[in-house]
């Protein structure tokens, strides 16, 4: 059986889904192709964002804090218990399964609002006719779709260290990391990025004694290094071991656990034991599948598909977004390139600025920051003024109880225009959008000083740290 669409997407996760429900929008008639399964066997779309990535991880991210909350700060604020608080891991597991499966079912319905047509399956090209790419979709049965026009959108996974194969049991990945039926007494985490810092903060705060090892000898360098020497302060002080410049040298798993033999900087062998490892050393694109080589689609050596600035593969109407193409990872970067898809489809002229794509780290405390950082900036030569404020200055961080970190921003120095913003402290995820607009709106650090914000907030310093770069602050 062959269907014919104006726009095909393979993949739907939140570029994908987000590209077809613009295309559908802009009045193009559309299809979606995603294999995800939840439990049931039924479609679960979403992609790893949705099922094992950035939505799970803030459920039980969420519910680890408010456990950490009960047994180390509720006293604090006049709250006890009769008993010690304790965990009950298979209760959270379920809350954060039923997350998912709401997000699951809120996309399927955006897609029935939308009148896209969603096929669960598997998506593979076949060739190209006259009548545009022909696209089987495969399991649980087969079809075959037509279209002008196909957006690949298939994500990415869990990359695993070399000679070492996740099985999800000792050796995790992601996946496995968020569906723990037991909180291990010792846990291992290779890679201190995102992925690692978020799951084994979730973990260390349920109980677990949590070793990072880190090959950098840096911490967070993609970050700001005042906001990342911070952190790393604050995550050491909270039981969260971190080791820099840490060379795996070997893993090996048994039935009483995993040693992982490394190194360190001075060379010297060392062995960390546990019962469960972590490996978050990155994620490679899922591209494997898409039978590329029967129309030609080009990749590089990584198994990226090799796209322009618009998002253009070299076939003529075929385009790539997301985790398959350069750039950062990110769900909301995706998203941003789905939407600018679908409009360049109808002949629009849409932008995606990398500069102004946010970046978040969802531990306690949160780290955000958009734009460039401080040693970018002197890398540059590009001459700037830096305004900074601490969380501990403010009213409502007080009030909350977590007065930890700051926001810091940086502004040219003959023009103010904000080239970067770098925060770390409660709740800076929600902030952060404030400094992503000011950016995009190319605003001055004097806009954002002049700006009235709510008291008492922590948006206040946000304020503050503008009205620091011209060194009049009010509040500290």
């Amino acid at each position: 059986m062959k269907q014919t669409f104006d726009v095909v997407v393979i993949g739907a996760g939140p570029g994908g889904y987000i590209a077809a429900i613009r295309a559908a929008q802009l009045g193009f008639k559309v299809a979606c192709i995603d294999q995800w399964t939840n439990a049931k066997g039924g479609p679960a779309p979403g992609g790893t964002c949705t099922n094992v990535g950035c939505i799970p991880s803030k459920a039980l991210l969420q519910s680890s804090e408010h456990f950490e909350q009960a047994v180390r700060h509720f006293a604090e604020h006049g709250i006890v218990f009769a008993e010690a608080p304790a965990v009950d891991l298979k209760k959270m597991l379920a809350r954060k399964d039923r997350v998912v499966a709401q997000n699951n079912d809120g996309i399927l319905y955006l897609f029935k609002k939308n009148r896209v047509a969603f096929f669960h399956g598997t998506g593979a090209f076949v060739g190209r006719s006259d009548e545009g790419y022909e696209i089987r979709v495969s399991a649980p049965a087969q079809q075959t779709l037509t279209a002008q026009h196909v957006i690949v959108a298939t994500g990415s996974r869990a990359r695993p260290l070399p000679g070492v194969a996740f099985d999800e049991k000792r050796v995790l990945s992601n996946d496995g990391a968020l569906a723990m039926a037991n909180v291990p007494r010792r846990l291992g985490v290779i890679g201190a990025g995102v992925i690692g810092l978020e799951l084994g903060s979730v973990w260390r705060r349920l109980g677990a004694e949590v070793t990072v090892l880190e090959a950098l000898p840096t911490f967070l360098p993609a970050a700001d290094q005042d906001v990342a020497r911070e952190a790393q302060k604050v995550f050491a002080k909270q039981g969260l071991k971190i080791e820099l410049g840490a060379k795996v040298e070997a893993v090996r798993t048994s039935q009483g656990g995993v040693r992982v033999d490394w190194t360190g900087p001075d060379g010297k062998a060392q062995q960390l034991e546990c019962d469960r490892l972590i490996v978050a050393i990155g994620r490679i694109p899922n591209t494997d599948g898409l039978n590329a080589e029967a129309v030609g689609l080009a990749r590089d050596e990584r198994g990226y598909i090799v796209v322009d600035e618009e998002c253009r593969t070299n076939l003529p109407g075929v385009w790539a977004i997301g985790d398959v193409v350069r750039g950062p990872m990110l769900a909301h970067k995706a998203e941003e390139e789905g939407v600018a898809v679908a409009e360049r489809i109808a002949g629009q002229r849409p932008h995606v600025n990398f500069e102004t794509i946010p970046w978040v780290i969802y531990t306690s405390p949160e780290i955000a920051w958009v734009g460039a950082t401080e040693q970018r900036l002197q890398q540059s030569g590009r001459p700037y003024r830096v305004g900074t404020f601490p969380f501990m200055a403010n009213g409502r961080a007080r009030a909350l109880g977590d007065t930890t970190g700051f926001v810091k921003i940086l502004a040219d120095a003959a023009t103010d225009e904000v080239l970067g913003v770098h925060m770390i402290g409660p709740w800076v995820s929600e902030l952060i959008a404030e400094a992503v607009m000011a950016m995009e709106f190319r605003a001055a650090a004097e806009d954002i000083a002049r700006i009235c914000h709510a008291h008492p907030s922590l948006a206040e310093v946000t304020k503050e740290a503008a009205l620091a770069v011209d060194r009049r602050p009010l509040n500290f």
